[in-house]
């Protein structure tokens, strides 16, 4: 029988070959907001790898929004070339390809974070050489001791909102197959719903209904644009370190659900310089799937889980059990671009070698034909197995 993992999935009028999703991951590469030939190279291995939907890491719909300088960006047209090319290569391989859009809002304007992620008190803008300014739904600083961002004003917030659904339009004309909205992790659209980051007292502050205004208009723009078979993807922070609570997120939910939004990626954090994580207690493989599942139940609503969800045998379970429709693997793919491949031999799904171009499965096959019987090097330590 074919594992739950390796079963296909419709979603409106896309189906994916498998339930493996590569989770978007920024690699702060792009230049000038353009993608070069490293994200061709980066997201490509993981078409070739056997994933079914290859996320696009969080990609700017404005500037103002690059968390670094080296943020890719869907601001403009001039994008759209480099990206089509990507999103060739990936639909060629057998996977489709997703996009994350998003804007950092007061989080922006960083130094890389292998340079140590450093607020930059000043500089040139990514678009070009502009000056960068930190907006926000109120001014008030990320963190003590960094700058205060600017407050948008309504027609500002507006201009934002229309900015989405001008990028989703452009993420079509690309060529991507999904798109999905970040909405956690402590950025713009994150910040509009805390009532700690967000402390307006217009139409988009104050009661919970005012704050989820901003995510909803975006989810409503974005849908306006973005074709009506095309799957829509949310990104949710389901708790956060400074009070947001599941019960806020499933009531968020509900209106994007109405608003045309299909799957749920759940998430959890980034609102303050804290760790969602820095409790006391170790949270283990798979801590966030628990959002997953009542969210998908309480709400009805597809869910995609994600978060140290690290080997074959755990992600076939959170699918087998009802907790998610999808599972997203991130760093664990970096560790391992075929971990699709890798999954599919150990959970024995039949003809394991379908998930990657036969330029890859026919000298796999041929190894198992000429007698080869082992197991590839990432089951194991050793020739002997695991060392005493």
């Amino acid at each position: 029988m074919t594992p739950l993992l390796f079963q296909p999935l419709t979603i409106r009028g896309l189906t994916l070959r498998n339930r493996i999703v590569l989770s978007p991951m920024l690699t702060y590469c792009a230049e000038a907001g353009h993608t070069t030939d490293w994200h061709f190279m980066h997201l490509g291995k993981f078409a070739v790898g056997g994933c079914g939907l290859v996320f696009m890491e969080s990609t700017k719909v404005d500037p103002r929004g690059c968390t670094t300088p080296r943020d890719c960006g869907l601001w403009k047209d001039a994008f759209i070339p480099a990206l089509s090319r990507i999103t060739a290569f990936v639909k060629a391989q057998g996977a489709a390809i997703g996009i994350q859009l998003g804007h950092s809002g007061r989080k922006a304007r960083n130094s890389l974070p292998w340079e140590g992620r450093l607020p930059l008190a000043s500089h040139p803008g990514v678009d070009h050489g502009e000056d960068w300014e930190l907006v926000a739904p109120s001014a008030i600083a990320a963190a003590p001791g960094v700058a205060t961002p600017r407050a948008l004003t309504i027609p500002e917030i507006q201009d934002l909102v229309a900015e989405f659904g001008a990028a989703a339009a452009r993420a079509d004309r690309a060529g991507f197959d999904v798109l999905e909205l970040h909405g956690a992790h402590g950025y713009l659209v994150h910040q509009f719903l805390s009532p700690t980051a967000n402390q307006r007292d217009d139409a988009y502050g104050g009661s919970a209904a005012n704050r989820m205004r901003f995510a909803i208009e975006i989810a409503e723009e974005t849908r306006r644009h973005w074709p009506a078979d095309k799957p829509l993807f949310f990104r949710v922070s389901a708790v956060d370190e400074d009070g947001g609570t599941l019960e806020d997120t499933i009531a968020l939910c509900r209106e994007l659900r109405a608003v045309g939004v299909d799957v749920i990626d759940c998430s959890s954090g980034g609102m303050t310089p804290r760790s969602i994580v820095d409790s006391g207690r170790k949270h283990g493989y798979g801590y966030q799937v628990p959002y997953a599942a009542r969210i998908r139940t309480e709400v009805e609503i597809a869910t995609m889980a994600v978060g140290l969800i690290i080997h074959a045998d755990q992600a076939e379970a959170i699918l087998r059990d009802g907790q998610a429709d999808l599972v997203a693997i991130g760093r664990e793919m970096l560790q391992n671009p075929n971990w699709a491949l890798d999954a599919a031999e150990k959970l024995g799904a039949p003809l394991p070698y379908a998930t990657v171009p036969p330029a890859y499965g026919y000298w796999l096959e041929k190894r198992i034909q000429a007698g080869f019987g082992g197991r590839p090097s990432t089951w194991q330590p050793g020739i002997e197995g695991p060392n005493p």
